[in-house]
């Protein structure tokens, strides 16, 4: 089997690239970091981590995916050589372990919802505290995680134009829209003010800060999903002539755009219900427990059910559009190096992933040890990229940009910022990540 296919349009590969970006980090993640990290602060630090840095490594991704025509696996050895091989398989590690968890809250969400639709979401402080608990183990999460794996297999068996295209140009939209109206619902409740000032509160001492710091770089990282190798995955089905910094800016944009913009639905929404004491918690047990319980609350009457319905939905939404781009990992790499079918692929991927999930469907802080240790990696595989890209093949990256009709002043200066941007940012980031983590675990 070969990977020949090409996607139907540059359209339909921003929107597809820009939901493997928007995911759970979007709308959940960036709301309780911005509120460990001081609010103003972190978001300034995101913005130009992400820009400064991200963007830079988003673009060689796309061009080492494009450029070679290969997986994640076998890519980094072919632009480089086979010194390059662990890179491939970091991709793989990081793709893998990610997603094992990640269906895992995709079945959080995908409970939630039907509870939210069926109105049986928690009324009382005592059934709050036990919703969680209820939907985070034994068969009610295990079923949450295999539903979910096999919902995201079926996407990708279906392949690039007719399972992960066609999902994307109508969950990607879907997603605005609903995100759009829940932030003018937000702006017209009470209270809401508080919840957009301590988003934008300025805090200087913070921008120094080890925490906030950390929280920003694992935020930009995930969020944008660079150093996973989903992006390069999606671009082996690029055109030779697809313009990459310009898809690269839009794809920032986009994901950029959901982060703010659901910022600004999570706070208000959070000063609205009176829950600003748990929102820094931690992100999963107040996503899954809290908010169901305050918008359940009989004072919200039928806009509590509609707002619950919408945003965990959008959860859902988000969820699927990311989980099918880590899938494709896996799925590429034993396409390209076996020659399996692409249904085959799928499916013994999904069963491998499905085994190796078992334990976070089954412990909540096993879940989040691991999503901690998978963020380290991603950092860790972003800077192998960004010295692959920018120091050991500079000619090689510079050369198939230039080949795309990107002028020579563009491509310097992309490669230039790479050099000398992004790797050395990357390397401070990943210390300070290292050593959160490490202090984290004592």
């Amino acid at each position: 089997m070969s990977l020949k296919e090409q996607w139907r349009s540059q359209f339909g590969f921003v929107l597809a690239a820009a939901g493997s970006s928007v995911g759970l980090g979007n709308l959940w993640g960036f709301a309780y970091r911005a509120s460990q990290g001081g609010g103003g602060a972190f978001v300034l630090l995101y913005l130009l981590i992400v820009l400064l840095v991200c963007l830079p490594l988003l673009i060689a991704e796309m061009v080492l995916g494009r450029s070679t025509g290969n997986s994640p696996f076998l890519a980094p050895r072919k632009a480089g050589n086979e010194k390059w091989a662990p890179l491939g398989w970091l991709f793989l590690i990081v793709s893998i372990g990610i997603l094992s968890y990640y269906v895992v809250l995709m079945g959080y969400a995908g409970t939630t919802l039907a509870n939210a639709f069926l109105g049986n979401l928690p009324l009382d402080k005592e059934a709050a505290s036990n919703y969680f608990p209820s939907i985070s183990s034994g068969s009610i999460s295990l079923a949450g995680q295999l539903s979910s794996l096999a919902l995201t297999g079926l996407v990708v068996a279906a392949g690039i134009r007719s399972g992960i295209e066609r999902l994307t140009r109508v969950g990607m939209p879907l997603l605005f829209l609903m995100l759009g109206g829940l932030a003018i619902w937000a702006i017209t409740q009470p209270n809401a003010t508080e919840g957009y000032a301590f988003l934008f509160g300025w805090d200087p001492s913070k921008l120094t800060d080890l925490q906030t710091i950390s929280n920003a770089f694992k935020q930009a990282f995930f969020s944008v999903g660079t150093g996973i190798g989903a992006i390069l995955a999606y671009s082996i089905y690029l055109e030779k002539k697809s313009p990459i910094p310009g898809e690269a800016v839009a794809i920032v944009t986009m994901d950029t755009a959901v982060g703010l913009m659901a910022g600004c639905v999570t706070f208000p929404l959070v000063a609205i219900l009176g829950l600003g004491d748990l929102v820094g918690e931690g992100s999963v047990g107040t996503l899954f427990s809290t908010l169901p319980h305050g918008l359940a609350l009989p004072s919200l009457g039928l806009a509590g059910w509609l707002v619950s319905v919408i945003f965990f939905a959008l959860v859902y939404i988000a969820a699927i559009t990311s989980a099918i781009s880590l899938l494709e990992v896996p799925v590429s790499s034993l396409i390209d190096c076996i020659g399996w079918t692409r249904n085959k692929a799928v499916w013994i991927s999904i069963l491998l992933i499905a085994l190796i999930g078992i334990p976070s469907a089954l412990n909540v802080n096993f879940l989040v040890q691991i999503d901690t240790l998978m963020n380290m990696l991603l950092i860790t595989s972003g800077l192998m990229l960004a010295l692959l890209m920018g120091w050991f093949t500079p000619k090689f990256f510079k050369s198939d940009l230039l080949e795309s009709g990107i002028s020579k002043t563009k491509a310097r200066t992309i490669l230039w910022t790479l050099k000398w941007v992004s790797t050395p940012s990357i390397a401070i980031g990943l210390l300070f990540v290292f050593k959160e983590t490490i202090n984290n675990w004592q």
